[in-house]
């Protein structure tokens, strides 16, 4: 198995979900051992799409530093893709401080990808191989990270406040088709009266019903309704992805949450980096990787 970039540079323009304004986004190859690589032409800074250098998940999860100016949001979404699609070394530049939201789900990036096509690079791959359970809870809220011989998703929610969401639950087995199928489409959600109160305090201007599901009260204000009966469980499911795609390296461990959010997975993600003994990092290329090798050629 060796690592992978794109084949050639694509672009796009989105609508920032934050400032409403549009935001050129480019996606180009990069070369073997780079990693994720975040790049803001506006300032000329560069950010590392690294566990250690997320510094916010309160409304996304953020590289770099708020105070100063020097940050990307909202970097979960195309994170989650470039996971799927088995991805290692990529630079994606933008000429804002956030990705553009598109339609608020992973598909558009996912489109871009195929666009860009998929390159072999002349360097083994790194796995991230999950060797004891480790669990963040807070309250009833909890996120965990377990080994397995094949990554598997679940998660669980219940949002009392309104019936249009309520109880949900899904799992799926990780693989680029299972994600296509199953979670890629699955679009961010907010209540309006919170949308609302974004709104005055200068947030979320770009939010609208072509980017996400908005609920008010008990009702689903999108006219087109739901892409999934259960869509949103699907795209927490979406953003934990993008959230753990923080390792330099695909991961290979059962993630399972209740109630999870950016917050919990960023402090999972650094909870097991904080223990050697929590993971192993192999490069598929030794005869004790064969089977890792195959796993990962199915996903």
């Amino acid at each position: 198995m060796k690592q992978r970039t794109i084949a050639k540079k694509v672009e796009n323009i989105g609508i920032g979900l934050h400032k409403g304004e549009p935001v050129k986004l480019v996606l180009e190859p990069a070369l073997a051992n780079t990693g994720i690589v975040f790049y803001r032409s506006d300032i000329d800074a560069s950010f590392e799409a690294k566990a250690l250098n997320i510094k916010n998940t309160q409304l996304a999860t953020v590289l770099g530093d708020l105070e100063s100016g020097r940050f990307i949001s909202t970097i979960e979404h195309l994170m989650s893709a470039i996971s799927a699609y088995g991805i290692d070394n990529i630079k994606i530049s933008v000429d804002a401080n956030e990705v553009p939201i598109m339609d608020g789900s992973a598909l558009s990036f996912c489109m871009m990808l195929d666009e860009a096509g998929i390159s072999e690079l002349d360097e083994p791959k790194q796995v991230l191989v999950v060797k004891k359970e480790v669990i963040i809870k807070d309250g009833a809220k909890m996120v965990a990270l377990r080994p397995s011989t094949s990554p598997k998703f679940s998660f669980s929610i219940d949002f009392a406040r309104s019936a249009a969401i309520g109880k949900q639950s899904f799992s799926f087995e990780f693989s680029k088709k299972t994600y296509l199928e199953h979670i890629a489409r699955a679009r961010t959600f907010g209540f309006l009266d919170d949308v609302k109160k974004l709104n005055a305090m200068g947030l979320a201007l770009g939010g609208s019903l072509d980017n996400a599901i908005v609920i008010d009260g008990d009702k689903i204000l999108n006219p087109d309704g739901l892409r999934y009966e259960n869509e949103f469980v699907r795209h927490k499911i979406l953003d934990a992805i993008g959230d753990l795609n923080v390792f330099g390296a695909q991961i290979l461990g059962d993630y399972e949450a209740i109630a999870g959010s950016h917050e919990l997975n960023h402090k999972l993600s650094l909870e097991l980096l904080s223990d050697a003994s929590n993971y192993e990092l192999v490069s598929l290329k030794s005869q004790e990787s064969k089977e890792l090798s195959r796993v990962f050629a199915q996903l």
